[in-house]
């Protein structure tokens, strides 16, 4: 068994220094080109196989080459891989990535190897529905954790489902007496829940648009945000957070309709919420702080102090995974077997694992201090990094699925795109001519969509940092903007009434 893995490494370490010779011979230059001992190196800090003699020259796509040799798989598809040599991507070559940097012939050189998603998500190009309905504007647009059904809620106090596969109205959900500010699917994507201006919570069953029990009361002043206990910690989708302006975040029973235990602690009104994979709960509020509760008995662990105004808008680096719970992707188009709750909920915990791989769950917070904080919530009070370059307040915030990205969206008309574990700046991204209200990523996290105040959406490529296509068509602002999690379709709503489904 040993001869046989030192004849694998022999002949991998051979192919290596075939492809630098190949390179060699295959350059028209007349002098002898530099060389460097080089080693491939992964996200969480694990060295791959031995140093190996590589050409300055020598490109990224021969790098991937080497790289899945070293890491040979049993799966026939290749692993396509973003290289970084010290914090630089190589897009190219190996020299032009260095040509900043001060290299010691005496070190090894570390190649940090990063695993993009193997299925490529297409940008969505033309608006296949305009689907008239709500009397007043559209506040929020969600698709449930596969991406197979899709809800909105809006100033007419109605919440509403929508067939995807026809594009057309599946229920109106009546019951609501005020706007409906904000919807959230449970893990599962049997339930929505939605609350409005009254501080009144609604369930919705999804497969017969009826309500589920009562309503759930207790806020005094509108709820600003609803998020549910994520999928891998209780298969049953049983628990549901609420915040609102009132100061409060309730943790509720949605089965026996009740609240568990009421979160008293901010100064002022509670503008955002996240409930973490670890069972922690985190919260933006007016007061200028962020609060970390336990959820299982409502303790606050640590206060997040850096920011000079409102806190707006939170993300977490696991949020994709905890929408999407156990569906992956990835799969689409595949034949899927149904799981059980516990299959279902072991899948879950497999895909939170697999991202918590790259390091622990990372917060960030935007402000209407025009600045950003990345946080390491769990054990830190300190933040990693403040986060400065937009001109006017920061009004959405999300990590890239894989969580290496954060795009942030403001009221300055552009998105800046930072560093998703240091919060170091990375670009601009500039096109709308109005505030940017709501961002989305694409599920492979190579696209992401805007929506804006200027009526239009953009879709962005976040290979090349640059605009890939302008979707104009709506009449008004943008409010709401969501790429769904399966990647067929992104869906948007706002001011002229009207939610707009866009396709490739």
């Amino acid at each position: 068994m040993c001869s046989c893995r030192l004849l694998t490494r022999v002949s991998l370490t051979e192919s290596a220094k075939m492809v630098s010779k190949r390179k060699l011979s295959e350059s028209d230059e007349k002098d002898e080109i530099a060389h460097v001992l080089a080693q491939f190196k992964s996200e969480s800090g694990e060295l791959l196989e031995s140093p190996i003699d590589l050409p300055l020259n020598i490109t990224a796509e021969n790098l991937q080459l080497i790289c899945n040799a070293f890491i040979a798989k049993n799966d026939s598809e290749p692993t396509p891989y973003t290289f970084f040599v010290k914090d630089v991507e190589v897009t190219s070559n190996l020299a032009s990535a260095l040509k900043n940097a001060v290299l010691d012939s005496e070190k090894v050189l570390e190649i940090i190897y990063q695993p993009q998603a193997v299925f490529q998500v297409r940008a969505v190009t033309r608006c296949t529905s305009s689907l008239p309905g709500h009397s007043e504007a559209v506040i929020s647009v969600s698709f449930s954790p596969d991406g197979k059904q899709l809800a909105s809620g809006s100033g007419d106090t109605t919440v509403r489902f929508w067939d995807l596969n026809t594009e057309s109205p599946l229920f109106t959900c009546k019951g609501h007496k005020h706007w409906v500010l904000c919807t959230a699917w449970s893990p599962n994507g049997q339930t929505l829940a939605s609350a409005c201006k009254t501080g009144e919570i609604r369930l919705w069953d999804s497969a017969t648009g009826t309500q589920k029990g009562k309503p759930l009361v207790g806020h005094k002043q509108w709820v600003t945000w609803l998020v549910w206990e994520p999928f891998h910690l209780n298969p049953h989708c049983r628990k549901l957070a609420s915040s609102s302006k009132d100061g409060d975040i309730r943790i509720w029973d949605v089965v026996i309709g009740t609240c568990l235990i009421n979160l008293a602690g901010h100064q002022q009104g509670v503008s955002c919420i996240r409930w973490g994979g670890t069972g922690l709960i985190y919260s933006a509020s007016q007061d200028r702080t962020v609060k970390v509760w336990r959820s299982e008995d409502g303790i606050l662990c640590r206060t997040l102090q850096g920011h000079a105004h409102w806190v707006n808008t939170l993300a977490l680096s696991t949020d994709y995974v905890l929408r999407t719970g156990a569906f992956e992707p990835a799969e689409v188009g595949r034949p899927q077997r149904i799981l059980s709750p516990e299959e279902a909920q072991n899948k879950a915990l497999d895909r939170y694992k697999q991202v918590q791989q790259i390091g622990p769950e990372r917060l960030v917070s935007g402000s209407d201090d025009f600045t950003l904080f990345l946080w390491n919530p769990e054990s830190d009070k300190k933040h990693i990094a403040r986060m400065t370059g937009h001109q006017q307040l920061v009004n959405d915030v999300k990590f890239s699925p894989d969580s290496r990205l954060i795009a942030s969206a403001s009221f300055d008309k552009s998105i800046k795109i930072w560093d998703g574990r240091t919060g170091t700046f990375i670009t601009t991204l500039r096109g709308h001519v109005q505030a940017v209200y709501q961002i989305a990523w694409s599920a492979d996290s190579r696209l992401l969509v805007s929506g804006s105040a200027d009526s239009t959406l953009k879709v962005w490529n976040l290979k090349t940092k640059k605009l890939h296509l302008d979707l104009p068509g709506h009449g008004d602002e943008v409010f709401a903007v969501d790429w769904s999690p399966d990647s067929q379709r992104v869906v948007s709503g706002g001011r002229d009434k009207v939610l707009k489904i866009w396709r490739y």
